[in-house]
């Protein structure tokens, strides 16, 4: 049975998106197909405000909706300390966590030599500027707890490890091979707590 070409155009997007499949992508397309053109249309509109809508933040790279964001912003935020993340979805996380009131730094990946990217490709070069200009007395790795992220963490203690500056790692109280954007806040928070010097 061939698809109508509108049906068969918003799952090829779909497909597109990280973790849906085609079977998933065919499910989000038929649920929208039954319901009221209203969502449809706020989706839309939600999709095409997203990049005219955000900057990436010029000092820590997070997502936000200003230059500098609103967490590099706060004069209320401990500036002592920063926690270096992954992702944007990893700082959201933590923020929800409400356990770390510091600095972030998203480096928008990790090193994943089997992928193709190295320390060239995320946000390294501009992490050991803010160090070295800073007066940071703690810096706090948060990647994730599987290779890629505790092989990113290994390379910026190396990196930072002559500039005097104390590094810790999260505890372990996200499971090894698991995403800290899935952890519950109770997690983070005991992790956050937790954490050891690296």
């Amino acid at each position: 049975m061939r698809l109508p070409k509108t049906v068969a155009a918003l799952i090829e997007v779909f497909e597109k998106l990280p973790g849906i499949g085609p079977r998933t992508a065919a499910r989000l397309t038929y649920f929208l197909v039954n319901q009221p053109d209203s969502l449809a249309k706020q989706l839309a509109a939600a999709a095409a405000s997203l990049k005219t809508g955000t900057k990436l933040c010029g000092v820590c790279k997070n997502i936000g909706a200003t230059n500098p964001c609103e967490i590099c912003n706060d004069s209320g935020r401990d500036r002592a300390k920063i926690c270096v993340v992954e992702e944007p979805q990893g700082l959201l996380a933590i923020e929800n966590s409400q356990a770390f009131k510091g600095l972030y730094h998203v480096l928008h990946g990790r090193i994943a030599p089997t992928a193709g990217l190295g320390p060239d490709d995320i946000y390294l070069k501009e992490l050991v500027a803010r160090i070295k200009s800073g007066k940071f007395k703690e810096v706090v790795l948060a990647t994730n707890a599987d290779t890629e992220g505790e092989t990113t963490a290994m390379y910026i203690s190396k990196l930072l490890a002559a500039t005097g500056v104390k590094l810790t790692r999260i505890a372990q109280g996200i499971p090894t091979g698991g995403d800290i954007e899935y952890a519950d806040e109770l997690t983070l928070r005991r992790a956050l707590e937790g954490r050891r010097k690296y």
